[in-house]
């Protein structure tokens, strides 16, 4: 199996220090959050920047703001991946002109989002075509079954230019009090049928469980404070890196390698590799 992939995801659209007092929100605590992350065991960061008001935000100068601290404090120790979520917030023709002003190492992508319909499919397929010649890593991020099956179609019709497709399931998003449990993988798995690389997401405090499954599954992880507060024991957990440590103690449970950012960038044949 390849090394596993551990990326955190530490704030998110939405929440805020209300949520928790450690929960990132300037490009300073990013930076620092980053390192830490880093340090103990995270590849990469899914990178969600704010306003002034705090407010999820696009805007390619606080994304490059963001990623100059992050580069500061941990280097090169861990790809940064920016995030092109609309969050009730951005349509995708905005979605898509912030991420051609910005051309990130890596940026997450959701077809239900930027490829919604027929309509969409003029101004998205150029755009992830574009992505590919400039070596900008892509990760899709999937919802549903149904999401899967709609992305082999897209797949199918040349839409999706990746040959092998970087896929992130989010596991829960639409169950009762939006939790997830490691089965929530499963039907997944059984739609994508191995087209490629796959991570997860979870929400709640059995987020290290489904890491858990995804990773001795073949699969990679993501953690963190933009889905889940609670370490596995059920305590808060005190910060964003104490997650990632968890889920890097759930590869060597897998028997898996922790990958590095240089081995994720040549196996994901990022820019740099």
């Amino acid at each position: 199996m390849e090394p596993a992939l551990i990326a955190v995801a530490p704030n998110g659209a939405r929440r805020t220090k209300a949520d928790h007092p450690t929960l990132p929100m300037t490009a300073a605590e990013i930076g620092h959050t980053a390192a830490a992350c880093a340090d103990a065991g995270a590849a990469m960061i899914h990178l969600h920047v704010r306003d002034a008001s705090g407010r999820h935000s696009l805007d390619a100068d606080l994304y490059r703001a963001a990623i100059a601290t992050i580069r500061r404090e941990a280097g090169e120790r861990i790809i940064v991946q920016v995030t092109s979520e609309a969050a009730g917030m951005f349509a995708a023709a905005q979605q898509i002109a912030a991420i051609r002003a910005l051309l990130p190492e890596c940026v997450s992508v959701a077809p239900r989002e930027i490829m919604p319909d027929e309509a969409a499919l003029a101004a998205a397929g150029p755009f992830l075509a574009d992505l590919a010649r400039e070596r900008v890593g892509v990760q899709y991020i999937i919802y549903s079954t149904e999401d899967v099956i709609r992305f082999r179609q897209l797949m199918a019709r040349g839409l999706i230019p990746d040959a092998r497709p970087f896929v992130l399931f989010v596991l829960g998003r639409y169950s009762k009090d939006q939790t997830s449990e490691p089965t929530d993988l499963l039907p997944f798995l059984a739609a994508w049928e191995q087209n490629g690389p796959f991570a997860v997401c979870a929400f709640g405090p059995k987020e290290s469980a489904c890491a858990l499954a995804a990773l001795a599954l073949g699969g990679h992880a993501r953690v963190g404070f933009e889905n889940n507060l609670f370490l596995a024991n059920g305590s808060r957990a005190p910060d964003n890196a104490a997650l990632v440590a968890q889920a890097s103690s759930g590869a060597a449970l897998a028997r898996r390698a922790v990958a590095s950012a240089r081995s994720v960038r040549q196996f994901l044949g990022l820019r740099g590799a």
